[in-house]
């Protein structure tokens, strides 16, 4: 649909806003959350969630541990956690008593599958790490746990 109303007389031109209009109520619209509007995330102990988005199967999510930090040990039940990582660096440790470990840097992508208990580790003494995560899949996007076993 056009029109040919010149924007800057759109004002004096009745269908102009009708077109804008019908336009409008048509086009899906991009959503943005910006960094002081996210939501308080899931908690696990030492980390700090910001949820951007979260549907019924999907959480995108930012983390947060600051310097020398291990958080609690979780995992995310039935979903997958998808991650890339913005600042620091993060440890990941899992496995039988927690003597697994990988570490990601930034501009890594990593993948936690859906029941692994891990715990996220800072190693670094100064300067907090940030990464964004999406869970996707069924159920809670995070279940804190006592031990790795």
């Amino acid at each position: 649909m056009y029109s040919n109303v010149d924007p800057a007389h759109a004002d004096k031109d009745d269908n102009y806003l009708l077109l804008c209009d019908r336009l409008s109520t048509h086009l899906p619209m991009i959503d943005v959350v910006r960094k002081d509007q996210l939501q308080t995330g899931q908690p696990t102990p030492g980390a700090v969630r910001k949820r951007a988005f979260e549907t019924e199967d999907l959480v995108l999510s930012q983390t947060q541990l600051d310097a020398g930090v291990v958080s609690g040990w979780h995992h995310h039940g039935e979903r997958h956690l998808y991650g890339f990582m913005i600042a620091g660096r993060l440890r990941l440790e899992y496995g039988k008593n927690g003597k697994e470990a990988v570490e990601v840097v930034p501009g890594d992508f990593f993948h936690i599958p859906p029941g692994l208990i891990h715990r996220d580790v800072n190693p670094e003494k100064g300067g907090k790490l940030v990464v964004v995560g999406i869970v996707v899949g069924p159920g809670p996007p995070v279940i804190n746990v006592n031990d790795p076993d």
